[in-house]
Parts: structure tokens; sequence; C-alpha cells
């Protein structure tokens, strides 16, 4: 029971560390997108955003 549970446990934090490194990597292609569509947009007006 005791190795089930330590498997389980492995498992889970497996999974997190999977979940958070996906994250990283959807965090880092917002953040380039965002630079560059305020680069390109800056050229067009000082209004870079839709607000």
């Amino acid at each position: 029971m005791l190795i089930l549970l330590a498997l389980l446990l492995v498992a889970v934090f497996i999974g997190l560390g999977f979940a958070i490194h996906l994250l990283w990597i959807a965090a880092l292609i917002f953040a380039v997108l965002w630079l560059a569509g305020f680069a390109f947009r800056s050229g067009e007006s000082a209004r870079w955003y839709r607000w």
C-alpha cells in the first residue's frame, strides 16, 4: 500500500511539472506575440491598445 501511495505521489508530481512547463511555454509565446504586436502597431498610431 505504501509503495502504491509513493508511486501515485510521483505520478502527480510528474504531471504537475509537465503542466507547469507547458504553461511557461504558452506564456513565452504570448509575450513574444504581444511584444511583436506592440512594435508593429507603434508606427501606425500612438495607441497600441484597443480599449
